[in-house]
Formats: C-alpha cells, sequence, structure tokens
C-alpha cells in the first residue's frame, strides 16, 4: 500500500511538477493517478486531442449519485520575468506563509482535495466524494468543459460542487462571465510619409481599443442593476491586456495581435457583447477597406466562460456555510470553472483556502492558518459524509 501522504506533502509534490498553461501537465496527472491507485481508488482520464494535457477525476464511496464534487485545477500562470525571492516551484515555509507557484492559486486546494479523497476512501463515507483536476483552466477555463462531459456515465453523476479557488475560506455563490476574442488587423504596408496610402495595422486596432475604453466609461457612469451592485466593481469591464504589431516605426503596420476580453455581470447577455464588437470591428473595417480593399480584421474566439448565477436555496452553497458558519453574501469578479458546472446541471459555490490577491504574483503564498482552515473543512466534510 502506497505511504498516505499529508496535505503539505501532496501540496509540495504537485508544486514540484511546473505545470505552466503553455506546457503539459501529464507527469503530474501520472503521479495523481498512481497515488491514488496505490490506495486503491481507480482514477479516469479525459485526454485532450489536440494537446499533450489530461484532467482526472475519480469516485470514492457508494456507487450511486449525488456526490460532492471538489474541483481544482493543475495548471499555473508563468513565472516569467517576476522577481522570485525562492524557486518557484519548491514549497518552503516562512514568516507563517508558504510561498511557491500555486500554493494559492490552487495545488494548495488541490492537495487537500486529494487528501480529503483517500481520507474518505479509508473511512468509508456513505455519501460518495469526488475530485475533479482541469487544465487550461488559466487561459479561459477551456479544459473544464470536455472533463465534465467525460464524467458523465464513467462516474455516478454528482449533485454538488466546490470550486475551491482561493476565497478566504468563504462561500462565494456568483462571479462574472467572460468571453474573449483575438483581434488581428491587417494593414498594408508603405513609407510612413506616405501613410495616407497605406493602412497602418496598430492605429486601426487603437480604434477598437478606444472603443474598450468608451465602453468601460459608459459602464462605470451607468446606475448598476441590483444584482451587478453585488460585484466589484459593479458593471461589465472590457479589456486588452497585450498588443504586438508592427516591423519599423518608419513603415506603416501591416499587422496588429490583440485579445479583447469582456468580464460580464450576471443579468447582461455575453453574446450582446460579442454583436456590440462586431460592429465595431466591421465599422473600423469598412473605413480600413476604402483606402486599401485588400486589408481586413480577422476575429476568433478566445474563451467563453458562463457567470455563476446565485442559487435559490442552492445545494452547493448550504453546505458550505453548514461547515464554515459562513453565512455573508460574497460574489467575485475573477471567472471560475463553477459556472461551467453550473450549466452542466450541478450546484455549485466557490470556496478554498487563500486570497485571490496572492493569485498571479511574484512570491505567491498561502497562509498556513488558511492552509490549516481548509484541512479542517476537509474534515468536516468528511464527517457530514459518513452520516
Amino acid at each position: 500500500m502506497t505511504e498516505r501522504l499529508s496535505p503539505l506533502d501532496l501540496m509540495t509534490k504537485l508544486i514540484s511538477f511546473p505545470t505552466v498553461s503553455r506546457d503539459t501537465n501529464i507527469p503530474l496527472i501520472d503521479w495523481v493517478e498512481e497515488y491514488l491507485g496505490g490506495h486503491g481508488i481507480t482514477a479516469h482520464r479525459y485526454v485532450d486531442p489536440d494537446q499533450p494535457k489530461h484532467a482526472l477525476f475519480a469516485h470514492v464511496g457508494p456507487e450511486i449519485e449525488g456526490a460532492i464534487v471538489l474541483s481544482g485545477h493543475t495548471d499555473v500562470v508563468p513565472v516569467d520575468g517576476q522577481p522570485w525571492d525562492t524557486d518557484p516551484f519548491t514549497v518552503v515555509e516562512k514568516d507563517g506563509k508558504y510561498y511557491g507557484r500555486g500554493t494559492c492559486d490552487m495545488k494548495g486546494f488541490d492537495a487537500l482535495a486529494i487528501w480529503a479523497l483517500v481520507q474518505a476512501h479509508y473511512t468509508g463515507v456513505k455519501r460518495p466524494l469526488q475530485i475533479a483536476l482541469s487544465f487550461d483552466e488559466e487561459i479561459g477555463c477551456t479544459g473544464a468543459p470536455p472533463m465534465i462531459a467525460a464524467m458523465q456515465g464513467i462516474v455516478p453523476k454528482g449533485s454538488a460542487v466546490i470550486v475551491g479557488e482561493p476565497s478566504t475560506m468563504q462561500a462565494v455563490t456568483g462571479h462574472k462571465g467572460g468571453t474573449g476574442f483575438n483581434t488581428h488587423v491587417v494593414g498594408f504596408e508603405v513609407h510612413s510619409s506616405l501613410l495616407h496610402t497605406g493602412v497602418n495595422a496598430i492605429m486601426a486596432g487603437a480604434k477598437l481599443i478606444e472603443w474598450a475604453n468608451e465602453m468601460n466609461t459608459e459602464n462605470m457612469e451607468a446606475k448598476p442593476s441590483e444584482l451587478a451592485a453585488m460585484f466589484d466593481p459593479p458593471f461589465t469591464t472590457v479589456h486588452v491586456g497585450m498588443i504586438s504589431g508592427g516591423t519599423a516605426h518608419n513603415i506603416t503596420a501591416k499587422d496588429c495581435h490583440f485579445a479583447m476580453d469582456f468580464r460580464v455581470v450576471p443579468g447582461e447577455d455575453k453574446e450582446q457583447w460579442k454583436i456590440a464588437y462586431l460592429e465595431k470591428v466591421r465599422e473600423v473595417e469598412e473605413a480600413m477597406q476604402s483606402v486599401v480593399a485588400d486589408t481586413r480584421i480577422e476575429i476568433t474566439p478566445r474563451f467563453d466562460v458562463p457567470a455563476l448565477q446565485p442559487e435559490e436555496d442552492g445545494e452547493a452553497e448550504t453546505l458550505v456555510r453548514q461547515i464554515t458558519g459562513d453565512n455573508a453574501s460574497h460574489k467575485v469578479s475573477y471567472g471560475t470553472e463553477a459556472g461551467q458546472f453550473q450549466d452542466a446541471g450541478y450546484s455549485a459555490v466557490i470556496c478554498g483556502p487563500g486570497d485571490i490577491a496572492q493569485a498571479h504574483q511574484p512570491n505567491e503564498f498561502i497562509e498556513v492558518a488558511q492552509f490549516n482552515a481548509g484541512h479542517d473543512f476537509m474534515r468536516k466534510l468528511i464527517a457530514r459524509l459518513c452520516l
């Protein structure tokens, strides 16, 4: 029988795998499957057909529907260019904190979920417990939907999902939806002294980015709906975080690439924001083509994440509140896989150790007290599953 590892041992092992989203996560999944198998737990995989990445899910307890699902992702954001004081992929304990890439977001929770699954298996729970570990959450939550689909018919359908994104162990019952579009502006190169005869892709793209600024100003000045008012900020935001293009300062840029992303408050339709953006794209494109016909703007979907809608007497929320004693209302503006589980027919809530303010930062950490609180939560959850 495989040695039973503590939550800290498990987190240390998981973080030792540098599963940055641009790279494979298969070695981590291999290790988790082997570890669970060593304790008599059968794990299942979803294998991405287009890239070397796998998701993993497993079920313990009675082979019946109604499991509690512990949901986490295995990918982390890059550390490139960040001034770390320690090795990002080695857990270091210092000043009441565990440092390492993913300690907070979200291998700390993954470790606790793996520990809980093994503990539940040996305890002999009366209600089943499941784990679901996805990939590519950090680049638009693209790995969860096929994993959720793969779970159906392989393991009994769960009923309540706890997504362990860092929430300082509070019950988060709503988050914004998100959608994004890769934008490629194709211009026409001429010498910059004759710019009126060419089409500068960067300057054309700037018109779309300025549209984003205008939308943010309008949204900020409008009175929020009752539901939107629960969020910070209480409006839909439009954002461009990276841009590239051009070949020289004295040539009108032939190409410009950027992503236009929307974080949409519940109650608003992501599709309407897509339509609005495409209308602006067509307007800018027509102006480009009036100068040079062979220019264009190419739009491709980048991600589409549904909002987590607050549930009326939601099972997942009720369970987490009973365990934590947290009865306050919490909403967040970042997106998670909770809305995707909700769309698939599960009750969903966000509850995990750590503070989202530490996610993606250099010297990312989770407080030891928060990690221990997560461990205590799992003990209480297992006790409830034994009733």
